[in-house]
């Protein structure tokens, strides 16, 4: 294959079916850290139950599965045309972000699909990072949610020269303000077996469930999915700046910038910095590990609607 990193970008993959249930959403709510005093999102019979917002970022490993997939064969994917030859142990989720278009249905039944398009690549020294565009398609052809990932394929080279091109891609956060304290902190903790259960919303990637594995990987263990650290965030937001409503979260997004390991203590900081879109606000976050001192997410961004009395 002749590697042309032009040749990436527009390139699509075959759409792919995802289907999930109620069982799903409650099965993500608690793999979130979501507890009994969350009680519209763990229990199915609570007049406001509603599916969380970032529930759509675990469909494209779970796919329309029911059972347990091999993790090893879901990443599996088609050779992208321009790209060179890159290790599949060494590929980093660089970035996540969700825009919510229309409130997701508690069942999705037959017919929806997930597509992908990549949006941008870029090559410097250490690597190649590359930019996927996803949609949430129901059977009519209307679109739920867009998304967007980065995934940083360390070590890979194209010309070893820097490139970079790019045809679209979400927002970007604002600075943190220096000059004032946040407007939310939120607290939240991890359980020693938080990655037992959110790897049941279809990510069995066996770095987060076999010790060996985390070790001979260089984490001391097994650690965390960066999408439940994504996820713990922004439960927490929609806690604190929407009084815990999920239809007020519109966008969300970060990047995945240090591990958390099962049982760690999170920390999420939230500036408001301005309106945001249809009414909403705009809030920069930064979610620090408090058990390594690290910041494990950073460039938060949301758009959200605030509630008249949301918890300080």
């Amino acid at each position: 294959m002749v590697v042309d990193l032009s040749k990436v970008v527009g390139f699509t993959l075959p759409d792919r079916p995802v289907s999930w249930n109620k069982r799903d959403l409650l099965t993500y709510a608690v793999g979130v850290g979501a507890k009994s005093d969350d009680l519209s999102l763990v229990y199915e019979l609570d007049k406001s139950f509603a599916a969380l917002p970032t529930y759509p970022v675990v469909l494209p490993l779970k796919g329309d599965d029911q059972d347990v997939n091999v993790f090893s064969e879901r990443v599996k994917g088609r050779p992208i045309p321009g790209m060179p030859p890159v290790d599949p142990n060494r590929i980093v989720h660089g970035t996540q972000s969700i825009e919510i278009l229309k409130e997701l249905p508690l069942v999705s039944g037959p017919g929806w699909k997930w597509t992908t398009r990549y949006t941008g690549v870029s090559e410097n020294k250490s690597g190649i990072v590359v930019t996927a565009e996803n949609m949430l398609v129901d059977p009519n052809g209307d679109i739920y949610a867009k998304l967007y990932s980065s995934a940083f394929n360390v070590g890979a080279k194209a010309n070893g020269d820097k490139y970079t091109k790019v045809i679209a891609g979400p927002p970007q956060a604002k600075p943190i303000p220096k000059d004032r304290k946040p407007n939310w902190v939120v607290k939240d903790q991890t359980t020693p077996d938080q990655a037992i259960v959110f790897r049941l919303s279809g990510d069995y990637n066996p770095l987060h469930i076999d010790p060996k594995i985390g070790a001979s990987a260089g984490f001391g263990g097994v650690i965390l999915h960066g999408l439940a650290t994504f996820g713990f965030a922004a439960r927490g937001i929609i806690k604190a700046v929407a009084n815990g409503d999920p239809t007020a979260l519109k966008f969300f997004g970060v990047r995945f910038t240090s591990p958390v390991k099962p049982g760690d203590a999170l920390e999420t900081s939230v500036w408001e910095v301005g309106p945001g879109p249809n009414g909403t606000v705009e809030v920069a976050f930064v979610t620090k590990n408090l058990t390594s001192g690290k910041v494990a997410l950073g460039g938060g961004i949301a758009y959200i609607r605030k509630a008249p009395s949301s918890k300080l």
